[in-house]
């Protein structure tokens, strides 16, 4: 199928922005209303833009009609709080699908090896309209939490780690990589998380803020990588056995699916 894409992300499927001045604004996303949500780790969402402007958090292809994530309804009772994160969520000019925060507990690097998982933004998206991505606007300021991007879920040598201080702004196709965040804390983290619609008007943001990939990896000892391989492969049998004993199967041994309550995002 030939979709309309973002030529910024030809070669490495995601960019960095500049940094956003997030000290200057007030912490909106805590007045928000969170639901129950679990994605990679131990998280809640606060929807600010839903399928049909509901506080929920399903994929758009699980209401009726289905449809692919596009064309977001704003939860009124979470956006009339946060007038400066909606607004942020609409300067690019483009198409919005899901928008919502996420509040994610700390884990360790092992954790978060194990839930990495592909979102499955394009489902329903009719050929030649534009590939959907997701950017991720980091609220709190954890500069010792990376997000975790891998184009081969079980081959660390593919693996990206983006520092995520207050303000960094990153733009991914998350369908293309199996991600996560490893997340130090020890408060929770919080993340702006928006589908855009990549277009003229997405690759003109993107220059507006440079986007760009990151120069290099901060390092990682290797017997950190080492370990963390060994724990998700072992997490990953286990799982498959305890599916296998209920008549059930692993569909491609993928830790989250994007269409339940294991709804990937992060």
């Amino acid at each position: 199928m030939t979709y309309i894409r973002s030529a910024a992300f030809a070669q490495t499927g995601y960019v960095v922005l500049d940094t956003y001045e997030q000290a200057r604004d007030p912490k909106e996303w805590l007045e928000l209303e969170y639901v129950d949500w679990k994605s990679s780790g131990d998280t809640r969402f606060a929807p600010l833009a839903s399928a049909f402007g509901e506080m929920e958090c399903n994929g758009f292809w699980n209401h009726t009609p289905p449809r692919t994530d596009k064309d977001g309804v704003w939860v009124q009772e979470n956006v009339e709080k946060a007038p400066i994160l909606k607004a942020r969520a609409e300067e690019p000019g483009t198409n919005i699908g899901r928008c919502r925060v996420i509040e994610l507990q700390p884990n360790d690097y092992a954790s978060a090896i194990y839930n990495l998982h592909q979102d499955d933004n394009n489902r329903l998206n009719p050929d030649g309209t534009g590939w959907i991505v997701r950017s991720f606007f980091n609220l709190s300021d954890d500069k010792d939490s990376v997000l975790i991007l891998r184009e081969d879920r079980f081959d660390p040598t593919t693996e990206v780690r983006i520092p995520l201080p207050a303000g960094s702004q990153l733009i991914v196709d998350t369908q293309r990589f199996w991600h996560a965040v490893w997340h130090v804390g020890p408060e929770p983290r919080y993340c702006l998380i928006t589908s855009y619609t990549s277009g003229p008007e997405l690759d003109a943001y993107i220059e507006k803020y440079h986007g760009k990939p990151q120069d290099a990896n901060p390092p990682l000892p290797q017997q950190v990588i080492d370990d963390a391989q060994t724990s998700m492969q072992r997490r990953l049998a286990e799982r498959a056995a305890t599916l296998a004993s209920q008549g059930k199967r692993a569909a491609g041994a993928v830790a989250f699916d994007d269409d339940s309550e294991s709804d990937s995002d992060d």
